[in-house]
């Protein structure tokens, strides 16, 4: 045993040592992909995709990949990258995207987006966590292991450029890549941690169906004063008929929405129930008096093991400066719904569009589009890379790692294993507090470093004979 912890502590201290003579040098890599404003929802970044694929093949070419290729897509382009060692060795295929959120509302930012700064040990920008930061972890943990000629495996890379809406164009990809994308687990750094100290594995992800909603009442914005009263506002209706969509226990009213639903059972409650979570701090953190959800579950089982519905953006007449007295013609949302295994996002999209078509009063109609979605995702905590995964948290941060079921959702990581047969490990190693999404995105450079330490130590344990 003596043994085996001094063989551990040597190669912990070869890993540090490395990360200590790069660490400037991998965040003007880092920074250099950040300040690229890769939006793939924007029509107007289009060429921002191209340049921040092409900063990926150089990161990747200079990490020691053989092999790197610009894939186009019908939307934006795709990265592929390997190094193969041998054949008869297993495959790692590291998943990623280039692609980032909107930074609106600029005026929260405490400095520009795309201008990454440090500031309290942490890097703000957008992308800092999702998932430039958390991917190039990867990148940087692949790099030494070919440089210390300790990569004892394949290695593939795949990053993509449409993740934040929807990966629309990766199942078709991995449809017609099969024999290029084969592999024997796939490894993903772009979900959470706990806390910072305290390890967690994501080992199921929430499905997603995601909708825009269009309500139309007149067939031209009218006057208020010489129609309000007569002539129904659209607005009104629209948020009527959301609001009619979940009861007073914040249950979803959708006939069949629960049908797929698959329970949890009572002992895997009680395992989930054993993560550390304080509510009240939960609560604070986000800065609201009160938490609600779903009626007989705690908050952590609300986000992680039971559907959900949201309003992500509501839109409609007049709302510049000033006054305009109107009764708009149209209103608009965006809507969420958080989906489980078994849950198929198709399903719910069809069966939220009828419900919703139904409560409209005659005096509105309404057009429901379907935008994107995915299906959950569970990963069985038995498997080999599971393990590896395990060991390598322990080696860096002294205890062992605690399995979580996450409330965000990764669409194709569920295509992945339909498509290509393979498992994810989803090793993230962003905090709650991080923000992405949101203006301040951040992320701690202890956590950059641990990612890289850990996802190293992976690659050993994965390579041995420790994990079966």
């Amino acid at each position: 045993m003596i043994i085996l912890v001094q063989n551990i502590n040597g190669k912990m201290e070869k890993i540090n040592q490395y990360i200590e003579e790069n660490k400037e040098r991998f965040l003007e890599e880092l920074f250099e992909l950040i300040r690229i404003p890769s939006i793939s929802s924007l029509k107007e970044n289009k060429s921002e995709m191209y340049n921040a694929a092409a900063c990926w093949v150089k990161i990747l070419g200079a990490a020691g990949a053989d092999l790197t290729e610009i894939f186009e897509t019908a939307g934006h382009p795709i990265v592929y990258a390997e190094k193969i060692i041998n054949l008869a060795k297993p495959t790692i295929l590291i998943y990623a995207h280039m692609d980032v959120m909107p930074a609106d509302p600029l005026d929260q930012w405490k400095s520009g987006p795309f201008e990454p700064v440090i500031m309290d040990g942490k890097i703000w920008a957008r992308g800092a966590d999702d998932d430039k930061g958390q991917s190039f972890i990867q990148a940087k943990a692949f790099e030494y292991l070919v440089r210390s000629n300790t990569l004892d495996c394949n290695v593939k890379f795949l990053i993509e450029g449409e993740e934040e809406v929807g990966s629309p164009n990766l199942a078709g990809f991995c449809s017609g890549h099969r024999e290029l994308l084969k592999s024997d687990i796939i490894l993903v750094s772009d979900t959470g941690m706990i806390a910072k100290d305290i390890p967690s594995i994501t080992v199921g992800l929430r499905g997603l169906a995601y909708l825009q909603l269009e309500v139309t009442g007149p067939n031209r914005d009218l006057h208020s004063g010489l129609f309000g009263g007569a002539v129904a506002n659209p607005i009104t209706e629209l948020c009527k008929m959301i609001a009619g969509v979940t009861d007073g226990n914040h249950r979803i009213g959708i006939p069949g929405f629960y049908d797929d639903v698959r329970e949890v059972s009572e002992q895997e409650r009680i395992k989930l129930s054993k993560a550390p979570f304080d509510e009240n701090k939960y609560r604070l953190s986000v800065g609201v008096n009160a938490l609600q959800g779903d009626t007989g579950y705690t908050t952590r089982e609300r986000t992680g093991i039971r559907p959900a519905f949201d309003v992500c953006g509501i839109w409609g007449g007049y709302t510049a400066e000033g006054a305009k007295t109107i009764i708009p013609s149209k209103a608009f949302a965006k809507i969420s719904a958080r989906l489980v295994p078994d849950q198929d996002h198709h399903k719910i999209a069809e069966l939220f569009k009828d419900y919703f078509i139904s409560l409209a009063p005659e005096c509105v109609s309404v057009e429901v589009t379907p935008l994107h979605g995915g299906q959950g995702y569970v990963c069985p905590v038995d498997l080999p890379a599971y393990h590896a995964a395990e060991l390598a948290y322990e080696d860096v941060f002294g205890c062992k790692p605690i399995p979580v079921r996450s409330g965000g959702s990764i669409p194709i990581i569920s295509v992945f294993e339909e498509i290509l047969g393979v498992k994810s490990i989803l090793m993230g190693f962003g905090l709650e507090s991080d923000a992405i999404h949101s203006p301040n995105e951040n992320f701690p450079l202890d956590n950059f470093y641990n990612g890289i330490r850990t996802v190293i130590r992976f690659y050993h344990h994965f390579q041995s004979n420790e994990v079966g």
